[in-house]
């Protein structure tokens, strides 16, 4: 059972419209940057995949340790259950963990990922952001140097957040891969939102946090503003936008869902 969020219907990620691949990025307060302690249901999707599916969740590189040890003193995982440090620090917070070098390529040092949408956190360790956002074609076109002098300029110690977003047809956490067409009625599909952070915690190490919720999507029709700003959203997807999100046919379907 997915509880209503009236919060994210009132200030839903897609905004008023625009383009899905914008920068987006909001301060917020530091008291406000690690402060989602994990509840029973998501501590126990964590541990799983911890304890049977490692490999598949948690990836450093040799160079990460330094940079694990710097984020515990915010974190402040006192047990040590698992080979890395940030495997145990993303059982105390709600959020996925990715950290990135601050400069140079900014290359993913270290990540736990255990709710990803349409990627492998293996196939990504240590390789610089514009190549890991490579898959999205028109991500790194739009927004990529911005993200890039983002982080490389921001001053530490101040996080900043945004929302991304999807659409799937279930509930489920571990997507490593695309999800195939539903094939239910769109009725019965999902929001997936995402709630990123971004924070500069050391002059040469930065924190990616993803903290993933749903919402039904046939809540939209309850609200009419917000529902015409997402087929405006989903309207405005260039060709690469259309190919992440699922295809021609799973934007037609949400389109004739959403307009009927």
């Amino acid at each position: 059972m997915v509880a209503v969020d009236s919060f994210f219907w009132k200030n839903p990620p897609w905004g008023d419209g625009k383009q899905k691949y914008r920068l987006g990025l909001t301060p917020i307060s530091q008291e406000e940057w690690l402060n989602r302690k994990i509840g029973d249901s998501l501590y126990k999707h964590k541990k799983s995949l911890l304890d049977n599916n490692y490999q598949e969740v948690v990836a450093v590189t040799n160079s990460s340790l330094e940079a694990q040890n710097i984020l515990n003193e915010y974190l402040k995982a006192d047990k040590r259950d698992y080979p890395d440090l940030i495997a145990d620090m993303s059982l105390v917070i709600q959020d996925d963990l990715c950290l990135i070098k601050s400069n140079g390529d900014q290359e993913l040092l270290a990540a736990s990922i255990c709710s990803p949408s349409y990627w492998n956190v293996q196939s990504k360790i240590g390789k610089p952001l514009r190549e890991i956002h490579e898959p999205v074609t028109t991500l790194n076109e739009k927004i990529g140097d911005r993200i890039a002098k983002f982080i490389r300029q921001a001053p530490i110690m101040r996080p900043f957040a945004r929302q991304n977003w999807l659409i799937h047809g279930d509930t489920k956490r571990f997507y490593t891969t695309e999800e195939t067409l539903p094939q239910t009625d769109p009725s019965e599909w999902f929001i997936r939102s995402e709630r990123e952070t971004l924070c500069r915690f050391h002059e040469d190490y930065s924190l990616f946090t993803i903290n993933v919720f749903f919402q039904p999507l046939k809540l939209a029709h309850e609200h009419s503003h917000q529902k015409q700003d997402l087929i405006n959203s989903l309207k405005s997807f260039d060709d690469a936008e259309i190919l992440y999100f699922g295809g021609e046919e799973k934007i037609d379907l949400l389109l004739n869902y959403l307009s009927g």
